[in-house]
């Protein structure tokens, strides 16, 4: 491994390919489907289009990405502040131990703190213990009176035709 270090950036509609290949990887890591064409143009469009609704941070090691981060803003009823919602962190396995991810989530940190936030939020799945270890020790607490919920597009759908 090289010791070129790792720089951390704004992604832009030029990236778009590299941002792709990377949320790949991660469905592969997590091993998860990855995104379809169709949600792929999504994604773009929304990192990068006229009315964005996500910010993407890459980590490159000489100019190549090797990681990247999703955030996009809540909202605190109770606090009246944004909340930073960190949707996805990731770096190439083969560049772990740089601390690209370190840096990428920093950058973050930063950028909540840059926007007025009063928190920043995100979920780490149950079985990543290497996840988990790595944001205790950063100092992030996890939060045991919260649970998680989701309903899908077909629940959604299926909702609305609920009489």
């Amino acid at each position: 491994m090289s010791h070129q270090e790792v720089q951390i950036r704004t992604a832009t509609h030029k990236d778009a390919e590299a941002f792709i290949l990377l949320v790949n990887a991660l469905a592969d890591y997590e091993k998860l489907a990855r995104p379809d064409a169709a949600a792929c143009e999504r994604l773009v469009k929304d990192a990068f289009g006229e009315q964005k609704r996500i910010d993407v941070f890459l980590a490159e090691v000489g100019g190549q990405p090797v990681g990247y981060a999703i955030v996009l803003e809540t909202y605190s009823s109770f606090l009246a502040l944004p909340t930073l919602y960190l949707e996805d962190i990731f770096v190439l396995s083969q560049h772990r131990g740089r601390r690209a991810g370190y840096l990428l989530f920093k950058h973050c940190v930063r950028e909540a703190v840059k926007r007025g936030c009063g928190r920043m939020e995100w979920m780490v799945l149950d079985w990543n213990k290497l996840a988990q270890d790595f944001y205790e020790r950063l100092g992030a607490r996890r939060l045991g009176e919260w649970l998680p919920y989701r309903m899908v597009r077909t629940e959604l759908e299926a909702m609305l035709q609920d009489r």
